[in-house]
């Protein structure tokens, strides 16, 4: 009886210092839950961020087009739109976006708009004359 209980513990000892690899199930358990918060947080985190990169364009392409504008005033020139570049951007003049105003005649009178198409949130408008 000694003998076996000696060989048992011998075999318990040799198991702990061999260190059998791997991880519990508690520990598989906790790292996907914090896999699961984080991912929670991260995609309203993404949205926002595409939201406001849209916001950002629109306000580009309005400032550009007013420059070019202003631009062709000074030296005597008609102005025009300009092209966004972007097919879900569109353009215009005035300064209530969506409604296509004339195209000004003095730079004080200068206003460009653009809206990114499918975002209500994206407008912007930019000149001397908004």
């Amino acid at each position: 009886m000694l003998h076996a209980i000696t060989r048992q513990v011998a075999r318990m000892r040799a198991r702990r210092e061999e260190g059998e690899g791997g991880f519990s199930l508690i520990e598989l358990i906790v790292v996907v839950a914090i896999l699961g918060v984080l991912v929670a947080i991260a995609i309203p985190v993404f949205g926002n961020i595409q939201g406001t990169a849209r916001l950002n364009a629109a306000k580009a392409v309005a400032a550009n087009g007013a420059t070019q504008a202003t631009a062709l005033l000074a030296q005597a020139s008609p102005a025009t739109l300009i092209e966004s570049g972007d097919a879900n951007i569109t353009v215009g003049w005035g300064n209530v976006v969506g409604t296509n105003g004339t195209a000004p005649t003095t730079i004080d009178g200068v206003c460009v708009w653009a809206a990114y198409t499918g975002d209500a949130a994206a407008k912007a408008t930019s000149g001397p004359g908004c």
